[in-house]
């Protein structure tokens, strides 16, 4: 159990302009990135494999194939540098970690959609 306090305290810290994404889902998530003075959005779109923690630490890891390679990001939720989340494609899962995508390819690694 955490304390009452430190709860209210990072309940401030919570973000919730995100949409309802589940494990299995394809999103694209834009982050912001600085060089130098400037400041950029790129996007990361893959399938959400595992979502660790809760509270402001709360973090997904996101999967996505390039070139042939997989490609394994893990996003803070909360942190002010993912600028938005957006759903792409919702799948179905019955896993609360989908680590085993990682020794699959092409078809084999496809999800069902969930209606």
């Amino acid at each position: 159990m955490s304390h009452p306090l430190l709860a209210k305290a990072t309940e401030k810290l919570l973000r919730k302009d995100f949409p309802a994404y589940r494990i299995g889902d394809t999103i694209r998530v834009q982050v912001k990135i600085r060089e130098g003075e400037k400041e950029r959005l790129q996007a990361f779109e893959g399938t959400i494999i595992a979502e660790n923690r809760s509270g402001v630490s709360k973090t997904i890891t996101v999967r996505k194939m390039s070139f042939g390679t997989g490609v394994e990001r893990i996003f803070p939720i909360h942190a002010p540098v993912v600028d938005k989340i957006e759903i792409i494609r919702t799948g179905q899962v019955r896993r609360a970690k989908l680590y085993y995508l990682r020794g699959l390819r092409g078809k084999a690694a496809r999800l069902r959609e969930r209606e």
